[in-house]
């Protein structure tokens, strides 16, 4: 049976869009069918990610009515499927985003997980796309900002009775500035399931249009959301991933 997660952000710039890719690809390495969907229609970004930005058909074609679920779904060199979304302005006109439940039920016999890239905050977008989803996965930075609209976003989908599948804390760099993981697991009364480092190679894997897992693959960020995919499928992952600022810095200084 297929997993629908809805990845949400309370905040814009967190990094939902680059742990969706990434997330993606590394279920794919342990062996499932994965699908990708943009579920973030105003401002799409998942196919400036992977190099899939111009392609002909999108999920804006298809919730307009235009084309089939099939016709706008790509197949990734690295393996996993996308369903990406446009960049034209023009063609939000008419979209009906409350057909992406029919979407998801279309890849549910095709996947072992679809992933959507929901729209940040709690908009009309966000919102259509969390009822669309069976479970939330919730992206937050180490800032009271981001994660006071994290909680935010989590209250709203436990009122609607998804599966909570954690929270992700994203960009850590173990700053004096920052908010400590205890301290973010207390505000949103739930705890981390990953904690990924801040890293120079995911902008520099943003740019090739290429999953940091496949840039580099052995980087801190990449190491810790393969951890985080091992985690969603109930596997057990032995590679150390405990990272401080030490193990921060050292990898910054040799890369």
């Amino acid at each position: 049976m297929s997993r629908t997660i809805g990845i949400l952000a309370g905040k814009g710039g967190v990094g939902k869009t680059t742990l969706t890719a990434n997330l993606g690809y590394a279920l794919t390495e342990l062996g499932n069918k994965v699908t990708l969907v943009d579920a973030n229609l105003t401002t799409p970004h998942l196919g400036f990610h992977l190099g899939m930005h111009l392609v002909p058909k999108t999920l804006h074609d298809v919730l307009r009515g235009y084309t089939s679920v099939r016709n706008a779904t790509y197949v990734h060199p690295l393996g996993f499927k996308v369903i990406p979304g446009s960049i034209s302005v023009k063609d939000l006109v008419n979209v009906d985003i409350a057909k992406l439940s029919n979407v998801t039920s279309h890849l549910s016999d095709k996947s072992d997980f679809i992933l959507l890239d929901c729209a940040p905050s709690l908009g009309r977008e966000a919102i259509t796309a969390l009822q669309a989803t069976d479970e939330v996965l919730i992206v937050t930075n180490p800032d009271l900002p981001s994660v006071a609209d994290a909680l935010k976003t989590l209250k709203f989908a436990q009122k609607t009775g998804k599966i909570f599948s954690g929270a992700v804390l994203n960009r850590v760099k173990w700053g004096s500035g920052e908010l400590k993981k205890s301290e973010v697991e207390e505000i949103l009364g739930s705890r981390i399931i990953a904690e990924i480092p801040e890293d120079k190679n995911v902008p520099k894997s943003i740019a090739a249009k290429t999953p940091v897992l496949d840039f580099s693959t052995n980087s801190p960020a990449s190491t810790e959301i393969r951890r985080l995919a091992h985690h969603l499928v109930g596997k057990e992952y032995n590679i150390r991933t405990n990272y401080g600022f030490l193990d921060w810095l050292v990898g910054w200084m040799t890369k």
